[in-house]
């Protein structure tokens, strides 16, 4: 590549990379906050307000696997980007590792049953900090002109691994199901080539600015699944003992320590994440943030500048893993919260333990 064909990715670059559509799946069955209440015996009131959960959309066993509701939000994305499977050169799945199979590409799976047969697929796993990532690896990808339009899908129904009778585990009650897809396209004069469109500026919905994240990995072991892998392979004995739920060794160790940096950590990231787009907290306009509890919430929004209608509490889906930006994305659309021109932060974090930001300027 000559000097003259580099691509500037400075913070004057605004519009380099644009999400020209998304689409959102849940599945339809419902758990109410006070039915989990009562198989987890944590009081109505704690489970409602201070974890804010009001309910939660659960997947039936036989349907609604993490494939089936990732092509259906793929299939909405396409339509809203007015794009066919067949335009796309990169299917990117950064959803939970817990999907129709052990050890299997649902990328594959999702890009052959969506028909993009002109793309490759792969798999990035960044667990519940999985969306900002992902934006910021293929926004590098476009920028470097290794693909021009690529669809990223990303779904969770890891509420099938919480017991509700660990008490040690409970901050995962609220662990919900459902999907998210966004079309990303590399935008400019000429960028479409011989695709459906010659530039996609028309078509944007926003550009995707800058990012950052961090990993403390002293908490890479606090939140695991015992059983299953190759340390404790799965048999009856580990099926007997119940050791293929999510669990929490020391549940009041990783909570004090997680206490200690959480704060600083998401406010680091979204930070970094704004000055590499020439911006800062005072710019932000609408933050799509992952599910928590609710003061923890309200604080990080006061914090970020942004009050509570610069974001949205997702108390009736619950924690969908990487698919909370989508969901809280497209409920501030709904509410008037998100409008042209606003600065838009998809912030996130999750175990391992990643905390991750990307900005997004919204054009509507």
């Amino acid at each position: 590549m000559t000097d003259a064909e580099v691509i500037d990715v400075s913070t004057e670059d605004q519009s380099a990379v644009a999400l020209t559509g998304y689409g959102r799946y849940v599945p339809s069955e419902t758990v109410t906050g006070a039915e989990i209440a009562e198989q987890s015996g944590i009081p109505e009131e704690v489970v409602v307000e201070k974890m804010g959960l009001r309910e939660k959309r659960v997947c039936p066993p036989d349907a609604d696997h993490a494939s089936d509701m990732c092509v259906n939000a793929g299939r909405e994305a396409l339509d809203d980007a007015d794009l066919d499977a067949t335009d796309l050169d990169l299917v990117l799945y950064h959803g939970s590792e817990y999907k129709d199979y052990v050890v299997w590409s649902a990328a594959a799976a999702i890009s052959e049953r969506l028909g993009a047969e002109n793309a490759y697929a792969t798999e990035s796993y960044t667990l519940c900090a999985g969306a900002p990532i992902a934006f910021r690896q293929v926004r590098a990808q476009l920028l470097a002109g290794d693909v021009e339009r690529a669809l990223l899908v990303s779904a969770s129904r890891e509420e099938d691994l919480v017991d509700y009778g660990n008490e040690d585990s409970s901050f995962m009650f609220n662990f919900g199901s459902g999907a998210s897809a966004a079309v990303l396209e590399r935008a400019g004069s000429g960028a479409g080539g011989d695709g459906p469109r010659a530039t996609v500026e028309d078509d944007a919905r926003a550009y995707v600015r800058g990012s950052d994240a961090l990993t403390d990995g002293s908490f890479s072991e606090d939140v695991i699944m015992p059983a299953g892998g190759s340390r404790n392979p799965p048999s009856a004995e580990t099926v007997d003992a119940g050791l293929h739920t999510l669990d929490v060794p020391d549940h009041e160790s990783m909570k004090e320590r997680l206490a200690e940096v959480s704060l600083d950590n998401f406010l680091s990231v979204a930070d970094g994440a704004l000055d590499r787009s020439g911006y800062a907290r005072e710019d932000v306009d609408f933050v799509a943030l992952t599910h928590m509890k609710r003061s923890f919430h309200e604080f990080l929004l006061e914090e970020l500048s942004v009050g509570p209608e610069g974001g949205y509490y997702l108390d009736e889906y619950g924690h969908v893993q990487s698919v909370d930006q989508v969901l809280a994305l497209d409920e501030g659309l709904r509410l008037g919260r998100v409008e042209s021109g606003d600065v838009v932060l998809f912030l996130a974090a999750g175990t391992g333990y990643t905390w991750a930001a990307t900005v997004l300027d919204w054009v509507g």
